[in-house]
């Protein structure tokens, strides 16, 4: 295997060694996908401005998020189907995330339980919700994720209905998946993957089957999730889920300016900037595009975060510029998750924090928390 030297590389490898309808799954968008391209793309319309002569000895990245110490401004964002990547996915990155300082974030939608990620990876991670018509089946999600010691919740706002992906169409991604010839074909071709699978029990949906009445496998849970998405979410919903949670509570998925003064006002104790990586509303603007202008709105209010095209450590000191107090990755430790298990995540939390420590050094600071918008060039970045 060749020398690894960014997330590129790892996407790559990820694309040879994971079954295409998974790997598809994660590295996609809605409709035409522009929204999806544009959170990359438009952060490398942004320049920094490089000094020299600068002491750039005794350099630090370490931080906070939600007053929880990083030892970078990153977190592991939350994904679906994490894993179907590769066996035990959500258990591996959440090892790999905390042994690296930065916190790991386990979707509602995980193939790993609460319960197992927690027994396995250890306590202190934090725990993604989607609010489901089944308020019952809510409140017990959110007492699981207490009893696992979640240090947070991230409350996802944007996922009411789904957005249309064709390549999940095309590929017959469902619960169960569609095992076509061409599916069968595929896996076959990715014997790392499949020996995997076949030695881990977790290939269902672990903090739903058997959590609900009448979900017992993979063939009921289509049903079930079908109609569970609860289009009549609203911010009373929110106020409900933070009496409940009654800790650390961040609210994910906001993009225009009077969501995060509703968000402000919510109580909530970080929002996160984004669109869920360019999965529903195709033509949005990107993470990056929308940040400065919610930080300028509410940033002395509110933690605002951002989350969506981060595949280096120099787009997460591109956001920390513009205002961001922490990011995510999603995709980007993806790929090292499918290319290398927890090996790969590791690697991908170390090329981003040393793009990120070099970069920041370049530009002539030595401490994270000095960061801002006069290392760009002007008239390279959005404003507000």
């Amino acid at each position: 295997m060749s020398v690894i030297t960014h997330i590129e590389d790892l996407r790559v490898l990820a694309e040879k060694r994971v079954p295409r309808m998974f790997y598809d799954y994660a590295d996609s968008g809605s409709w035409t996908e522009s929204t999806y391209r544009a959170n990359e793309s438009d952060f490398q319309k942004i320049k920094f401005r490089q000094r020299v002569a600068v002491n750039m000895e005794g350099r630090s990245t370490a931080s906070t998020m939600v007053g929880q110490a990083v030892a970078m401004p990153v977190a592991i964002a939350p994904t679906g189907l994490t894993g179907m990547q590769h066996a035990d996915g959500e258990i591996l990155a959440a090892r790999a995330a905390r042994k690296f300082g930065v916190p790991f974030t386990l979707s509602t939608m995980s193939i790993c339980s609460i319960e197992d990620v927690a027994q396995h990876a250890g306590e202190g991670f934090w725990f993604q919700l989607y609010v489901m018509k089944d308020r019952a089946f809510i409140e017990r999600l959110i007492d699981r994720a207490k009893a696992a010691n979640c240090a947070a919740l991230v409350l996802t706002l944007d996922l009411q209905i789904l957005g249309q992906r064709h390549k999940d169409l095309r590929n017959g991604l469902s619960a169960p998946p569609k095992l076509t010839l061409k599916n069968i074909l595929n896996i076959m071709t990715k014997p790392r993957w499949c020996l995997g699978m076949l030695g881990t029990p977790r290939r269902q949906f672990g903090n739903i089957v058997g959590h609900v009445s009448g979900v017992g496998d993979m063939g009921s849970l289509s049903a079930w999730t079908a109609s569970q998405f609860d289009p009549a979410l609203n911010w009373g919903d929110v106020e409900w889920i933070k009496n409940r949670w009654g800790g650390k509570l961040i609210l994910k998925g906001i993009q225009d300016v009077e969501d995060a003064r509703l968000a402000v006002r919510s109580g909530a104790d970080a929002l996160i900037v984004s669109n869920h990586g360019g999965r529903q509303l195709d033509g949005a603007q990107s993470s990056i595009e929308a940040l400065p202008a919610i930080v300028q709105e509410v940033g002395s209010q509110i933690e605002v975060h951002m989350d969506g095209g981060v595949r280096s450590g120099q787009d997460v000191l591109r956001a920390l510029a513009l205002g961001a107090k922490g990011t995510y990755i999603g995709r980007s430790f993806l790929y090292g998750l499918g290319a290398m298990g927890e090996a790969g995540v590791t690697k991908a939390l170390e090329i981003i924090h040393k793009e990120l420590d070099l970069s920041m050094a370049f530009c002539g600071r030595t401490q994270i928390n000095q960061v801002d918008r006069s290392i760009l060039l002007p008239g390279t970045y959005p404003t507000a």
